[in-house]
């Protein structure tokens, strides 16, 4: 297929007098559209209850298969930036521009069909494949045009790239959550659970509605919250009412397409021989130690030691962040519990988390890659890991002595250690390239630094699957050990089947936790705040992985110089 010349870099070459900093907001603009997968935790819940929507049925997506579908996206991030880099240097800009609008909303509008016929393989291949070719292409789009822009900047350069990537939860985040809300749809009430006759067969609940005998979801008050003043306590038709979830997605989908592709044809390239006013570059032997002055070719620079070393430590130090933010409103209300409500000043700070995460996610990006200009990219990456390794130390102890309030020390140090470890994870992404440009020079940093990004495809599937895995394993410990603690009349009474038809009842979400908790005696210590202990510990020490990595990087020798 031939490309249209208008969208082609030769097109785009900027005037005498062009502005810069136009091309700066129109990348801010992309990564803001692309960066609301950040707020992917929003989804968790309402997708893995699509069928049952006040509770998980039977039939319902599992929270892992959810959990799953953040981190293919995140793969085909890597491998789409990957190959998008040399293109990138071939077409311009604009063009890996506008397919990245193409594919990102579009992605949203294959998910949508994907959740409306309750397709996995289809929402996987939407949001997760098409999705994230157009998070790769639109992630590395602008990058090498500001690094050509801003030769005077690189940190801030880059920090302005992708800034708003980082932001794009901020945005996503609570309108998502207002979509959801506006879309969605109570399921059908049978009535209270005292007065209709609920049988347990095979581990799902039935009851007789209209004279068939169809599966049912038995909610407690806590699971109807979300539907307001009307919405009961009782028993639910399963296959009834909405999440919301999947018009949001068509929603969603045509706004990014629009949005996107209005900011792409604003690109442009400077002239060949382009340089900013009163800037001139410095002469060889005057450049700091870490910085070259020469350019290595794509394919030596990924032979080079300092390439891979390089890829480990941006592997490491993704790892341990995206696991935390694919599950993040998951985790926060886990640890410290629904006591803290959306009802007043106690419950903004837990409402708001997502929200939260992408602030101080986007403010770490321009923060600290403005800051590696002045202390350089090697010292910024040390600092991440020695203060990451402490923060990540410290949750274990903040869960520990949880509790359902926003102003104890636990939930403040919880709090305030995420959110330092989310200003480093994007700090990792936005210094990173200036990194590639002071070791390999910035005639073909946008290809390298596109291939550097299957590092983030390999964190993509590690971190969230393991905080998954991890997750999966202390729920199943603690149910079996919670059953074993229950009096069997009381948890034949609950659930409509005996203790030894417990995996049965588990496969079908029938029993929790949270409804063991109900049943099991007075004074036994709810275990759900410690379910991510291990995962902490095991992110702590994938930082130090990365820290002795970021110390064995070396200038590049000058003999893989073109």
């Amino acid at each position: 297929m031939t490309i249209p010349k208008w969208l082609l870099k030769e097109s785009i070459i900027a005037k005498p007098g062009f502005n810069r900093w136009l091309v700066a907001l129109a990348s801010i603009a992309i990564h803001l559209c692309i960066g609301s997968v950040y707020a992917w935790s929003v989804f968790n819940a309402p997708l893995s209850k699509e069928l049952g929507v006040v509770g998980q049925s039977a039939s319902d997506w599992k929270f892992e298969q959810v959990v799953w579908i953040f981190s293919i996206a995140i793969v085909f991030l890597g491998l789409s930036a990957a190959v998008a880099g040399r293109w990138l240097e071939k077409v311009g800009p604009r063009c890996v521009g506008v397919s990245a609008a193409l594919l990102w909303g579009g992605g949203f509008l294959v998910g949508y069909l994907g959740i409306k016929f309750h397709s996995l393989p289809l929402l996987v291949f939407g949001y997760g494949v098409l999705g994230g070719c157009g998070l790769g292409l639109g992630y590395v789009s602008p990058v090498s045009t500001l690094i050509r822009w801003f030769p005077d900047r690189r940190g801030l350069a880059t920090g302005l790239a992708i800034m708003g990537f980082g932001g794009g939860a901020m945005i996503g985040a609570p309108l998502k959550r207002s979509l959801l809300n506006q879309f969605q749809e109570a399921p059908q009430y049978v009535g209270p659970a005292q007065t209709v006759q609920v049988v347990t067969e095979d581990g799902k609940r039935f009851a007789q509605v209209g004279g068939d005998k169809k599966e049912v979801i038995v909610a407690s008050e806590e699971d109807v919250a979300s539907f307001g003043s009307d919405a009961s306590a009782g028993v639910y038709l399963v296959g009834t009412g909405s999440t919301g979830t999947a018009t949001t997605f068509l929603v969603l989908g045509i706004g990014y397409l629009v949005v996107m592709i209005l900011a792409a044809m604003a690109y442009r390239v400077p002239a060949e021989d382009w340089k900013p006013e009163g800037w001139d570059p410095p002469e060889d032997g005057k450049q700091k130690k870490m910085v070259t002055s020469g350019n290595v070719g794509i394919s030596a620079a990924m032979k080079t030691p300092q390439f891979i070393l390089l890829w480990i430590v941006l592997c490491m130090n993704v790892t341990a962040g995206i696991g935390v933010i694919g599950v993040a409103k998951t985790m926060i209300g886990e640890i410290f519990g629904s006591q803290l409500s959306a009802d007043g000043k106690s419950g903004f700070f837990f409402m708001n988390y997502v929200l939260m995460i992408s602030v101080f996610n986007m403010v770490g990006r321009f923060f600290w890659a403005s800051i590696s200009d002045w202390i350089g990219r090697k010292t910024t990456y040390t600092l991440f890991f020695v203060i990451g390794i402490c923060l990540y130390l410290s949750i274990p102890w903040a869960a520990a002595n949880a509790g359902a309030s926003t102003t104890s020390a636990a939930f403040i140090t919880f709090y305030a250690a995420t959110m330092i470890i989310f200003t480093m994870y994007g700090g990792g992404f936005a210094t990173v390239p200036a990194y590639l440009a002071d070791l390999f020079g910035s005639k073909f940093v946008g290809a390298i630094h596109g291939r550097l990004l299957t590092a983030w495809s390999t964190a993509g599937v590690i971190g969230p699957v393991a905080i998954a895995k991890l997750r999966e394993s202390s729920i199943n410990s603690s149910i079996n050990d919670l059953a074993s603690k229950a009096n069997p009349e009381a948890f034949l009474a609950k659930f409509g089947a005996p203790v030894d038809k417990l995996n049965e009842l588990v496969a079908a979400k029938t029993v929790t936790v949270q409804k063991l908790m109900e049943i099991v005696p007075e004074g036994i210590v709810d275990p759900t705040p410690t379910l991510y202990n291990t995962t902490m510990y095991t992110m702590a020490g994938l930082l130090v992985i990365g820290l002795i990595a970021n110390s064995l990087i070396k200038p590049v020798d000058s003999k893989h110089h073109l």
